[in-house]
C-alpha cells in the first residue's frame, strides 16, 4: 500500500509534549496517528486513550520517603504478622 503525507497543525508545544509522550510509549508521531487512525476507521467513533499514570511530586516524595524507610531498619519494625502488630500497638493505649 502506497503512503501518503498528512499535514497536521498544532501548537509548537504541544507538538514538543506530544513528541515526549510518544518516546515513552515506544512510539512515533508516525506511528501513533497511524495506530488512531486504522483503529478509528476499523471501530468507527474515537476508538481509545493510551496513557500511563504520572504521580504527582507529593506522591513521589512519598514513594522515596517509603523506599528509604524500607533501606534504613533503624527507623521502624516490620511484622509480618497482623494480629501481632495490632496487640503490640493496642498494648500502647
Amino acid at each position: 500500500m502506497a503512503s501518503t503525507n498528512v499535514n497536521i497543525r498544532m501548537d509548537a508545544d504541544l507538538k514538543k509534549q506530544f513528541e515526549t509522550f510518544c518516546a515513552d510509549v515506544g512510539l512515533t508521531m508516525t506511528a501513533a496517528f497511524n495506530v488512531f487512525a486504522k483503529k478509528a476507521v476499523r471501530e468507527h467513533r474515537i476508538p481509545f486513550e493510551i496513557g500511563y499514570d504520572i504521580p504527582n511530586e507529593e506522591t513521589r516524595e512519598a514513594i522515596r520517603e517509603a523506599q528509604q524507610m524500607k533501606a534504613d531498619s533503624t527507623i521502624g519494625k516490620t511484622y509480618t504478622d497482623v494480629d501481632a502488630m495490632m496487640k503490640e500497638l493496642l498494648s500502647d493505649v
